[in-house]
């Protein structure tokens, strides 16, 4: 065997291990990720049946299922999913447009950013529940402040992570756009957008996260119909098996945006690690 055919097989023989341990960790860390709410499950179950609380404090886990099913047979469950969503939408679509063009304002212009810079930092401060009671007195309990509200949680994490991904954009690569005279149009979407579209997109997956959690908790407040009511309605009738329906939706869905959001931002990104690479 020559030298030559030694040292490829040693190089394939090491990308099969490197290949068989990353494998390997992979599994495990998906073993991980599943033990967790499992033994959440395994926890709750021996807690309900330890008779160390009462059965109405501590609902058993096939309760809590029947209560799925039992809004589910009656449409219940689709009609305050589907309002809840309705207004997730119209708020966040509102917050996020403004905040995309607020924050790239603010990076691009600096006299935007000293005038309003101080105001923004200060309101991004207050929690978007403390809008809530002042909302309510201005709007009302109708639609318009639920959609208000989910607007404003959703506008500052977009705003700054807007922001803060193009003024960190390479000075490099907005000096060879002016080179060859690019329009500021043709900079801001050939150069800048994809410079900061890391930036971008992780802002819309934190403002997502916090208009929805904010809008849980707002129709918590006043709401005919959405999530939050339900689990409301749950406690004043003492069902608290249909408000453990209403945490567990509000977390899996919450849940499952911000993965949605992170698998897109890595296939979306992907270019960056193969830029690198070359």
């Amino acid at each position: 065997m020559s030298a030559t055919e030694t040292v490829t097989g040693a190089a394939a023989s090491n990308a099969g291990s490197e290949s068989s341990r990353a494998a390997s960790r992979e599994n495990r860390y998906r073993l991980l990720a599943i033990a967790g709410p499992v033994g959440l499950v395994i926890t709750w179950f021996a807690l309900a049946h330890s008779g160390w609380f009462s059965p109405l404090i501590v609902v058993p886990p096939q309760e809590v299922g029947r209560a799925v099913l039992e809004l589910i047979g009656t449409g219940e469950l689709w009609t305050h999913l589907g309002q809840s969503f309705h207004r997730l939408l119209s708020g966040f679509a509102a917050g996020a447009l403004l905040a995309l063009v607020w924050g790239t304002l603010m990076a691009v212009s600096r006299t935007v950013e000293q005038a309003f810079s101080p105001l923004f930092n200060a309101v991004r401060q207050v929690p978007s529940i403390a809008f809530i009671p002042l909302l309510i007195l201005v709007f009302g309990i109708g639609e318009t402040f639920k959609v208000l509200i989910v607007a404003k949680a959703a506008f500052f994490p977009i705003a700054l992570a807007t922001y803060e991904g193009i003024r960190q954009v390479s000075t490099g690569h907005l000096e060879v756009a002016r080179l060859y005279r690019c329009s500021p149009w043709q900079r801001l979407r050939h150069v800048i957008v994809p410079a900061a579209s890391s930036s971008l997109l992780t802002g819309l997956r934190l403002g997502l996260s916090r208009a929805w959690g904010v809008l849980v908790a707002a129709e918590l407040f006043a709401a005919d119909f959405g999530v939050g009511q339900m689990m409301e309605a749950g406690r004043q009738m003492f069902r608290l098996d249909i408000v453990f329906v209403g945490v567990l939706i509000t977390g899996i869905i919450g849940f499952s945006f911000d993965r949605g959001l992170q698998r897109l931002e890595h296939r979306l990104t992907r270019w960056r690690g193969t830029a690198v690479t070359a």
